[in-house]
């Protein structure tokens, strides 16, 4: 059997597969289906420092290979998250990353430092690139300059390891994660949804109610495996990759382009059981090519047409 172990700067996971942000909850509400301790990481639904309603639905339209979703970050804020579902996670054996959001530099910090505070919490995974709120997130994600500072401000306020997740609603996703490296980052994470927009023909409105979304699901996997590939030809950082994932084969390819762990959401509305697979595929394929570690696969594409 081969090692799954993944390191993520101070943190160690089990093995390479996470349930990524938005798409789990807050981990608990799946304890009665499956055993979350199994996962390599359980992401937590967003946080800002007080409670959110989000968006008026509807919020979510299914699309093509994917998608949309508009949900406004609705969440129950930090300090409700640390006092009612952090110590089932722990109960539960969970390993746990806090997916942190922030209208303002000072709400990122704050949101961090309370969570810097707590027990249980392994890593915190920067939300800097939400592509359906008009404040706060994106307008860092989307700015050198302002992905440089929320990293670096966090990082002044936390001994956790620090993840930004990137935005793939640029140009050039591995200068952005050049940038959240220099500012002190252990990892980064992307990518995270791709803005975009469904019309209902017949009445001529946009099917979601903030007429824009995020489009995830398999028809995002080809260019988030290419913006994982180009991101490891940038950083040394850990990368934890994601976009469409919905089987072992899927997770190998990411992880061949340079992800050493992946996040898996959209699969996971379709299938809630495809973990204990996705983890045995991953093994049966190092086994069956003789690789002892998953880090050893990591980032191992070979050159020109498949032959």
């Amino acid at each position: 059997m081969a090692d799954l172990t993944v390191s993520i700067g101070a943190l160690t996971l089990k093995n390479p597969v996470i349930a990524a942000s938005g798409c789990f909850g807050y981990g608990v509400e799946y304890a009665s289906s499956l055993d979350i301790s199994a996962l390599g990481g359980v992401a937590v639904k967003g946080l800002f420092l007080n409670e959110r309603e989000g968006h008026a639905p509807p919020r979510i339209v299914e699309t093509p290979a994917g998608m949309l979703n508009a949900i406004g970050l609705q969440g129950i804020g930090v300090h409700r998250f640390v006092k009612e579902k952090l110590p089932e996670l722990g109960r539960l054996g969970a390993t746990t990353i806090v997916n942190v959001c922030g209208s303002t530099l000072d709400e990122y910090c704050d949101v961090a430092r309370v969570l810097s505070d707590a027990d249980g919490v392994g890593a915190i995974e920067l939300n800097i690139s939400c592509p359906n709120i008009k404040e706060g997130g994106i307008q860092f994600g989307c700015s050198l300059t302002g992905t440089y500072d929320v990293v670096s401000a966090v990082r002044k306020v936390t001994s956790l390891p620090l993840i930004p997740k990137l935005t793939p609603n640029v140009t050039d996703p591995a200068s952005f994660a050049r940038a959240a490296e220099e500012a002190g980052a252990d990892a980064i994470s992307l990518v995270n949804t791709f803005l975009a927009m469904a019309i209902d023909v017949e009445t001529r409105a946009p099917k979601l109610t903030n007429v824009m979304g995020g489009l995830s699901g398999p028809a995002i996997r080809p260019i988030a495996v290419r913006m994982v590939w180009e991101c490891r030809q940038a950083v040394k950082l850990p990368i934890i990759g994601m976009g469409g994932i919905t089987n072992a084969t899927d997770a190998l390819e990411f992880i061949i382009a340079g992800a050493d762990a992946v996040q898996v959401g959209t699969a996971n509305f379709v299938n809630p059981m495809l973990w204990a697979d996705m983890i045995a595929g991953i093994n049966d394929y190092l086994d069956r090519h003789g690789i002892a570690r998953v880090a050893d696969l990591v980032g191992q594409m070979t050159t020109g047409a498949n032959s």
